[in-house]
């Protein structure tokens, strides 16, 4: 279940190496953590889901850059730490949130049992085709 999306515009500052954007989500049965850039297409700045780092489909520049500030998500911080920041790291960022619910659906399918003919019904048949000769 999607729960949160925070947009964070990165606006570039010489002499600084490290960004964090912030995120804050609820911070029950958070099990995905995606950060984004529009600009990006498919491929995503960093993908966190079910406590560990999803490298697929990762935009190469990013790799080895980017961190969660809490990877126990304390207080529903899922705020991205941007390392070594660029100026092509310029943008709008989009952090998403994907929660587990607690909620279980069930289908329930109920029919007659699947029996075979019992011997009252075959002995009235019997009588039916003795009556009818």
């Amino acid at each position: 279940v999607f729960i949160h999306l925070s947009l964070s515009s990165l606006t570039l500052f010489p002499n600084f190496s490290n960004v964090t954007l912030t995120c804050r989500a609820p911070s029950n049965n958070i099990i995905v953590v995606e950060w984004s850039r529009a600009d990006l297409g498919k491929e995503y700045v960093l993908m966190y889901r079910d406590e560990l780092f999803v490298p697929d489909e990762q935009h190469p520049s990013f790799k080895n850059r980017v961190d969660l500030q809490d990877r126990q998500m304390k207080d529903g911080d899922v705020s991205l730490i941007l390392k070594n920041v660029m100026i092509s790291d310029t943008g709008t960022y989009e952090c998403r949130v994907f929660r587990k619910t607690n909620r279980r659906k069930r289908a329930h399918l109920k029919t007659p049992p699947i029996t075979s003919p019992s011997f009252l019904v075959l002995l009235l048949l019997l009588l039916g085709v003795v009556l009818i000769l």
